[in-house]
């Protein structure tokens, strides 16, 4: 069996940490050891799968619930709840089981100088060394990838280190944020041959532009000179991708007035070639510094208004 981890020293936090203590202390401690800050740094990877660990039960009420109360084999603890049923009422407490009727004796997984029931015996083993033939799946693993929107908006390959193995991944364009992927048997090895749980990644993406998402559409405010706004003509756009889109503005367009450019928005996740649309909201830019000529013919302007 692995040595056991301590999760609250894994988070510098004490065992009365409020969840919220538990949350400030996991990301200050992720962006200290994270594998793109540290990389070829063995040891600050595997300090950072400890705290991801640490944080995926501590921050979990229920999971840290039964951390607490067996420790190490918090995991098993259904089924040490199972075997309290069986024996009539008793309890595991500090590593050793207890019992209401005189028994006592379970220490551990492997010893202790008590009998066992035949359902204690097939789950965990006897005192006499044999083995449990029950197979437990693994725990899943839960993490964060970040990325930057423009990064989100193009398939690409990441290589990601899960418990010491490097994984390599394909994100397709247009994941979003707060979105949650799932990689079969990637989580923590099973018990007995059972299988291993699942990764689940959540991907946050910071938006690195002046253009906002919504779903699949993007959206962007851009300045039109007077000028054009009264006349008409035409404007260039920046797009997400890089280039520019030359737009034709109407005479008399209005502040505030918004334009769709079809197809021109984000990548539609996992279908390929289809995009959301662009909203362009104008914003009409008055002149400023004014030469005498220019407010004569604005004075002139405002008088045939009349």
């Amino acid at each position: 069996m692995a040595d056991f981890i301590d999760y609250y020293k894994i988070l510098e936090v004490d065992k009365t940490a409020s969840t919220d203590d538990i949350k400030k202390a996991y990301r200050k401690l992720a962006r200290k050891y994270h594998p793109d800050l540290n990389p070829n740094n063995a040891e600050a990877h595997k300090k950072f799968q400890q705290i991801n660990e640490a944080n995926e039960v501590l921050s979990d009420p229920e999971k840290r619930k039964k951390y607490d109360q067996y420790g190490e084999h918090w995991k098993h603890a259904d089924q040490f709840e199972q075997a309290r049923q069986q024996q009539g009422g008793q309890g595991y407490t500090g590593g050793q089981w207890q019992g209401q009727g005189g028994f006592e004796g379970f220490s551990g997984f492997g010893g202790g100088e008590g009998e066992f029931s035949d359902f204690f015996e097939q789950m965990f083993g006897s005192r006499q060394g044999r083995r449990s033939n029950v197979k437990y799946r693994g725990e899943d693993f839960n993490a964060e990838l970040a990325m930057d929107l423009t990064d989100a908006a193009t398939t690409r390959q990441q290589i990601l280190n899960v418990n010491g193995k490097q994984v390599r991944i394909t994100i397709p364009a247009g994941v979003e944020d707060g979105q949650v992927i799932k990689l079969k048997g990637y989580g923590s090895p099973g018990i007995n041959g059972g299988p291993a749980g699942d990764l689940y990644i959540k991907f946050v993406i910071h938006n690195n532009t002046h253009f906002k998402r919504t779903g699949n559409d993007l959206h962007a405010t851009v300045d039109l000179p007077l000028y054009t706004a009264v006349l008409g003509g035409e404007l260039l756009v920046d797009t997400l991708g890089g280039g520019k889109i030359k737009l034709k503005v109407s005479p008399e367009t209005q502040n505030g007035t918004k334009t769709r450019i079809k197809g021109k928005g984000f990548p539609i996740y996992k279908q390929e070639g289809a995009f959301g649309d662009l909203y362009i909201t104008y914003n009409i830019q008055l002149p400023t510094h004014l030469t005498d000529q220019e407010k004569e013919l604005f004075t002139q302007l405002a008088n045939l208004k009349k």
